[in-house]
């Protein structure tokens, strides 16, 4: 795969059915408009998938529960995505949201006439909401909490985002707001009597807390009630017939909130307007803490269980919790679909199950437990497949990962890439990166160390306070164990990363850059104290790993070991990253310029985090295009 063929990678998302109607949003990058482009297709059970709209970019495609309708986003251009509707037979998409910064996925009341849906609200004056002010234009912003900002949407404080519903049939749909304040609702469920929309948010609907409850809000108007408190975070309520609820949720307290397994729970839901005094119930957790990490996709309950997509040893499979689970661990919970892949989507309609699967050598491919139906990466050229390895660390801790050869028999140069997170994880699906890397001819190592999640919850929280400690002799093993196979040039290794993988690559070049001829880091924590004060998540996220104290801190930042770097060093950022700040790179490029290390700085603008997943696809192709030359000069 080259740089180029980012233009051919067709990306399955959602799925929604019912009956024999499947429908499927797929996207794709188009580098030459630098844009993305996408639409709804319909799965049949037999034959290839057919084109079921073609609007610009539609997406998140919903079949209401009589079957009779479809909502999905639509946007074009520039514009921010809008709600319509279709008959599933077929017809013309009518508007049914015209809202300033756009509408969120469609949820459909029982009644398949209303739609729940979260959308942000501008105060006015800002976002183009006051006709001739302009964003350099807009009065100050007066900010009294912590999370005032949030990666990949920017300032929160002054859009936060609101419930809404809107009658989807009436002749002129009108959304109604249903909450306002301080802070963001989200993940909106549906009660079975249509009286209540369920959503997540921040204890006591304060912005600035961490900790995250399931309200009930009536869907005709009133006052959020409090249906469940969690022990930590709740999120993604699913109610039941019975009068339970479904969510899924992690336990926590404080700020201490990063590398938790996410758990599947369930709760007596209690309204105060049922009897209940709307206190909020507490949930009791059906999976262990432990062993099982859900994925953040809603649970879908059936007769025999609960379905809920499991992050275990690189995959992401679809799982059954069992009926009358609690505290059950990942050996018990029977495996769908999903071995060695990774489920980014699943659905169900009464027996039949589809789910959306990517694999090594596809980003996705609409799938039931008996194969695939669709075939939109057939036109990908040179796959390389990934062979699992594996090693002992430095105090005989197991490690995991991948390898990834190129054609030819080698040596080949390596590339030591190491994910972000740190509480995340590669594995058995499509990463660009792997494919582009190992088609220019390198062998890619892919490992997940301590601190990655699908090990087990202490496997995550093991770097807690220990930054750059076992997690770096875990990495350093895992390239050893893949520097033994012939294949693979010990005399020309390159290491990279993004996100935590930066700071590791900046870590490790600045402990073992003996073992390296260059390094590439990305989008890099470089600085504990600063990114404190400038990420979004910093007032948090950096206490919770490294401790509160300051000097605690700068002994597990890079920044402040840059004088031991030596060897040539690219720091890569783009300008509007608040996740990890773009100070995070200046600071770094200008420490290892100054002590005269042959340090280059690459700058993205615009452009945040995600640049490498999500971002402008002409950036992507330019930054492979980047990455490859950088490479070529240094391990050739």
């Amino acid at each position: 795969m080259r740089p180029e063929d980012l233009a051919l990678l067709n990306v399955p998302g959602s799925v929604t059915l019912h009956d024999d109607l499947l429908l499927v949003d797929v996207a794709r990058p188009d580098p030459e408009a630098d844009a993305y482009r996408g639409g709804l297709w319909r799965v049949p059970e037999d034959g290839p998938p057919v084109r079921f709209t073609f609007g610009e970019r539609d997406s998140a495609p919903r079949i209401s529960p009589d079957g009779t309708w479809v909502a999905f986003l639509r946007a074009a251009g520039d514009g921010a995505p809008q709600l319509y509707v279709m008959p599933t037979g077929g017809g013309e998409a009518r508007p049914v949201t015209d809202l300033p910064l756009g509408a969120g996925v469609p949820v459909w009341a029982p009644d398949s006439r209303r739609i729940a849906f979260v959308a942000r609200v501008a105060e006015h004056g800002r976002y183009g909401t006051e006709e001739g002010v302009s964003a350099a234009a807009e009065a100050p912003r007066r900010i009294t909490g912590l999370r005032y900002r949030t990666e990949g949407v920017g300032f929160v404080v002054d859009r936060r985002q609101s419930l809404f519903v809107v009658n989807a049939l009436a002749d002129v749909p009108q959304p109604v707001r249903l909450t306002e304040g301080p802070c963001d609702v989200d993940s909106p469920g549906w009660t079975p009597d249509g009286e209540h929309v369920l959503v997540s948010a921040p204890r006591d609907l304060d912005g600035e807390s961490l900790h995250t409850d399931v309200y009930a809000v009536p869907s005709g108007g009133g006052a959020p009630i409090l249906a469940v408190r969690s022990d930590g975070s709740a999120d993604h309520p699913v109610a039941l017939p019975d009068g339970d609820v479904l969510y899924l949720g992690t336990e926590f307290s404080g700020i201490d909130a990063i590398a938790r397994n996410l758990g599947l729970y369930r709760a007596p839901l209690r309204l105060g307007g049922d009897g209940g005094d709307g206190a909020g119930a507490a949930g009791t957790r059906l999976t262990e803490e432990e062993s099982v990490d859900c994925e953040a996709l809603p649970p879908v309950p059936r007769e025999d269980g609960v379905l809920v997509a499991v992050r275990t040893r690189g995959a992401i499979e679809l799982r059954l919790v069992p009926s009358g689970a609690a505290g059950t661990p990942l050996e018990k919970l029977v495996p769908v679909l999903g071995e060695r892949a990774r489920v980014k989507a699943f659905t169900t309609f009464g027996e039949r199950i589809v789910a959306v699967l990517s694999t090594p050598s596809t980003p996705g491919e609409v799938v039931t437990p008996d194969g695939p139906l669709t075939d939109f990466s057939g036109s990908l050229p040179g796959i390389r497949p990934l062979r699992e390895i594996t090693a002992v660390s430095a105090d005989g801790y197991p490690v995991h990962g991948w390898l990834a050869l190129p054609e030819g028999d080698g040596p080949h140069p390596v590339l030591l890439n190491v994910h972000g997170g740190p509480f995340h994880q590669h594995g058995w699906s499509f990463l660009d990166e792997t494919q582009v890397y190992a088609g220019a001819g390198y062998a890619v190592v892919l490992p997940n160390p301590r601190g990655s999640c699908g090990y087990g919850q202490a496997h995550g929280r093991s770097v807690v306070g220990a930054l750059g400690t076992v997690d770096a002799d875990d990495v350093l093993a895992l390239l050893d164990a893949a520097l033994a196979d012939p294949a693979c040039d010990a005399e020309r290794v390159g290491v990279m990363g993004g996100s935590y993988g930066g700071f590791m690559t900046s870590w490790l070049s600045a402990r073992h850059g003996d073992r390296f001829r260059a390094a590439w880091s990305e989008r890099a924590v470089n600085a504990w104290d600063s990114f404190t004060g400038s990420s979004d998540i910093g007032w948090f996220f950096a206490e919770a790993y490294c401790g509160p104290d300051p000097e605690a801190q700068r002994a597990m930042s890079p920044l402040y070991q840059a004088d031991r770097i030596t060897l040539p060093f690219a720091v890569v950022h783009s300008e509007d990253d608040i996740r990890c700040p773009v100070e995070q790179a200046q600071r770094m490029f200008v420490a290892l310029r100054r002590n005269g290390t042959p340090a280059e700085l690459l700058l993205f603008p615009a452009g945040g985090h995600e640049l490498t997943r999500g971002g402008r696809p002409r950036h992507r192709v330019q930054r492979f295009e980047a990455v490859l030359e950088w490479w070529s000069r240094h391990l050739s």
